[in-house]
């Protein structure tokens, strides 16, 4: 007779403890994870009643956070989590993951050498069922135990409580139901890494260190903690970005630009078989020619124009893909710097040089004079 699972899953996988949700490991239904735990199999245990998976547990964390919440490695790890990806048959993971670098890179190098010839029964669970807990409402100890996902804390129930409009607040009202693993401990099936930045925000008001900031900040989103998310935004790095995004919010279809230069990139750099594709990109802050030579055709410093006027200069510069114009004390090198960051955190080496300017005849004596920068993006 095949075990009943319980909601709460104690895991080995080759010697490294895990603890999750049964209905994590069913997110999707085609996984060998889903086969698993579908109750059609019967699983070996350790001697501590453990689930065991004879598998190296180096990667299964990031296989558990992307099955949590949709959560991807970083970029030194994709290569490995792939590989156990495919092991455990996760689909929705492996299209993710093909998506990012170092993989998208190896996918332009593997077309470049597609070119090159010759190159190359399981015992029954003790226990099974202990594992399984359920509190009953309104009868919380003043001293909590936490497991959040593997990790252990403790704290008091009024620190969870501490802010109402919170889901640790919801959780603990009394209101729902909690499970709990088999040590008694009350379970958060999510990754506890920085779930002790969340408590010492909630115990006294501190904050993490700044290599910390951007990942408590999502654990503050999922756990919707507005206070810590507003302290928060107001330090470094994340008060920097609030400024930079304003600036980036008036940029018309920058994130369409940047999806843009990587489809061109990608697709030139696969049909020549190539490390790397060079891109034409027009930076220009201001629509019009701003040398004084240039000026007196306009009526004002600020360019203001009738609408035939206006006609005399429309045109698009012979380029891949353009940028521009806006109204900020931010200049052209400022949004360089942005586009090359952007790319960098999606694991795209972006290198630019200006190789001119796109001095198109518009009337008479007028010449266009947006610059043209050569971007080459390097796939691998």
């Amino acid at each position: 007779m095949f075990p009943q699972f319980p909601e709460v899953i104690p895991l080995n996988v080759g010697g490294t403890f895990f603890t999750t949700r049964l209905s994590t490991l069913r997110r999707y239904e085609d996984t060998m994870l889903a086969a698993m735990f579908s109750g059609r199999h019967r699983i070996p245990c350790d001697a501590e009643g453990r689930f065991f998976i004879d598998r190296d547990g180096a990667y299964f964390g990031d296989i558990l956070n992307f099955l949590r919440a949709g959560e991807l490695p970083a970029r030194e790890r994709v290569r490995a989590v792939h590989r156990e990806a495919q092991y455990y048959s996760i689909g929705p993971l492996l299209a993710s993951l093909e998506e990012v670098q170092p993989l998208t890179g190896e996918k332009v190098r593997q077309a470049f050498l597609d070119l090159m010839p010759y190159y190359k029964g399981y015992p029954s669970c003790k226990g099974a069922d202990s594992s399984l807990h359920h509190y009953i409402y309104n009868q919380f100890p003043e001293v909590i135990p936490l497991n959040v996902g593997g990790t252990f804390f403790t704290t008091r129930l009024s620190t969870l409580r501490r802010y109402e409009d919170t889901m640790l607040a919801a959780m603990f009202s009394g209101r729902h139901r909690i499970p709990c693993d088999a040590e008694g401990r009350f379970f958060i099936d999510r990754d506890g890494a920085y779930f002790g930045d969340i408590l010492n925000f909630l115990r006294a008001g501190e904050l993490p260190a700044r290599e910390r900031v951007r990942a408590v900040h999502r654990e503050a989103q999922y756990y919707s903690i507005g206070p810590l998310l507003a302290s928060l935004e107001e330090v470094q790095p994340l008060t920097g970005e609030k400024v930079r995004q304003a600036f980036l919010d008036l940029m018309p279809y920058y994130k369409e630009n940047l999806e843009r230069i990587l489809e061109i990139a990608k697709l030139r750099a696969i049909q020549r078989k190539a490390r790397f594709a060079k891109l034409k990109i027009c930076v220009y802050k201001e629509e019009m020619p701003v040398t004084p030579y240039e000026r007196p055709l306009f009526n004002s410093l600020r360019f203001e124009r009738s609408e035939s006027e206006a006609k005399l200069f429309e045109h698009h510069c012979e380029v891949d893909v353009s940028f521009g114009p806006w109204e900020a004390v931010a200049d052209v090198y400022d949004l360089l710097h942005c586009i090359v960051s952007d790319l960098a955190t999606r694991g795209i080496n972006a290198d630019h040089q200006c190789i001119g300017v796109c001095d198109k005849h518009l009337i008479n004596h007028y010449y266009c004079k947006r610059p043209i920068y050569e971007f080459k993006i390097t796939w691998w």
